[in-house]
């Protein structure tokens, strides 16, 4: 048992620390503070790459247009709500590869690690200004890469055509003609299959209603990317206002059971 001077000694002494003690202790400090990850930068901006869902959007000929029902009021019940109603396929939306592919994965089997990518954009606007049926072809991927430098891997590549510069105009935008045809750029199935395998994409997303360009009946770039187990964004907007490299995307897909896919938030990080 001590006695109570050495008590008090030892008491005082743990008050005053040693010149070697402070020493020690801001060299531990600075050994922690170094091995501290670094705090990232905050984004500079987010770019909403979404269009905003209303009836007047242009949807695929022959499909009905979205509906808002409202169903309950403020000054009934305190609430308001509307009931929706659209086709899978509508607005801003997400293709998942059972839109094509029978038995293939559904909406709420996508991996959601593949919906957050680097975001890759290939500018055909020049090309789609001259001829509605353009396409991004491997010749198009390749001028990017010798421009910009490597496609990142599991990167989501998407098409700029300017032809949501059109979409206040539907006829113009679904661009139809006298048979009903479709016409608006898209990629090639070739270019698909291209990203596919030499690029190692996880998706590919276009600022049209289709990845194909309207007048290809074989919609080989759905079934390129889709049957491969990638998944395809149609009708992306403000896609002029991202770099053509270096920024994030995140993709707010929808997750209803068995789905082919469906209305989703797209958000740029730049």
């Amino acid at each position: 048992m001590c006695t109570p001077e050495i008590v008090r000694l030892a008491h005082d002494g743990a008050l005053r620390p040693s010149r070697r003690a402070l020493f020690g202790l801001a060299g531990l400090t600075a050994v922690v503070a170094a091995a501290a990850p670094a705090v990232a930068a905050p984004r500079s901006r987010v770019v909403d790459l979404t269009h905003t869902l209303t009836p007047q959007l242009p949807v695929w000929p022959g499909n009905p247009p979205m509906v808002m029902v409202p169903v309950a009021w403020h000054a009934s019940g305190g609430f308001g709500q509307f009931a929706l109603g659209y086709w899978e396929h509508t607005g801003t939306h997400i293709d998942a590869p059972a839109h094509r592919i029978p038995g293939a994965a559904t909406t709420e089997a996508l991996p959601v690690e593949d919906l957050v990518a680097p975001l890759v954009v290939i500018d055909i606007s020049a090309k789609a200004a001259a001829d509605a049926d353009a396409v991004v072809t491997v010749a198009d991927i390749d001028s990017w890469r010798a421009q910009h430098g490597e496609i990142p891997p599991r990167a989501f590549v998407a098409m700029y055509s300017g032809w949501e510069q059109r979409i206040t105009q539907p006829s113009t935008f679904l661009n139809l003609d006298q048979r009903g045809t479709p016409h608006a750029p898209g990629f090639s199935a070739a270019a698909a299959e291209y990203l596919v395998a030499q690029c190692g994409i996880v998706g590919a997303g276009v600022d049209t209603l289709s990845l194909d360009c309207g007048v290809d009946p074989e919609y080989g770039a759905h079934t390129a990317l889709l049957g491969a187990g990638r998944y395809g964004v149609e009708m992306l907007a403000n896609l002029a206002s991202v770099p053509a490299k270096g920024a994030t995307v995140v993709i707010g897909a929808p997750k209803h059971a068995g789905g082919t896919g469906g209305p989703c938030r797209v958000l740029a990080l730049t």
